[in-house]
């Protein structure tokens, strides 16, 4: 899918995310769904994406995959610029800092998100970056 689709998609996911309060939207191949919204580092503006995640330790995990794309996507590099965001699940809006995964713990977690979604291993074989791991936790 080209990368004009995914930002159209994407937008569009998240309108109706937030337009029903999540009712449409917070799943999407049987798990969770939130949306992540970072300010633009080249551009000070706000930037949404829906996002599958799961809970670890008291974070939020999501992945940057990118559907294996060689770059990352442009809400990881938002975030490596300032690592604070707001997520949304459901009606919950809040404040989060994110973190990226160490090696050793992104091993470990990386179990656990093929489990979830076995689309993130195709996505892993097709670019020869490593994909990173973001931890949110409410501030």
């Amino acid at each position: 899918m080209k990368d004009a689709s995914v930002r159209r998609l994407s937008s569009l996911h998240a309108a109706l995310f937030r337009l029903t309060g999540g009712r449409l939207g917070s799943r999407l191949v049987d798990n969770d769904m939130l949306l992540l919204t970072t300010v633009g580092a080249s551009t000070g503006q706000d930037h949404t994406v829906p996002l599958l995640y799961f809970e670890h330790e008291g974070a939020l995990v999501v992945v940057a995959s990118y559907g294996g794309r060689p770059d990352h996507p442009q809400w990881y590099k938002n975030l490596l610029a300032d690592p604070r965001a707001r997520a949304q699940i459901g009606n919950d809006s809040f404040l989060v800092e994110s973190q990226v995964a160490a090696p050793e713990e992104r091993s470990m977690l990386w179990t656990r998100v093929v489990d979830a979604y076995d689309g993130y291993e195709v996505y892993q074989s097709r670019t020869d970056r490593v994909i990173p791991l973001v931890l949110l936790r409410r501030r």
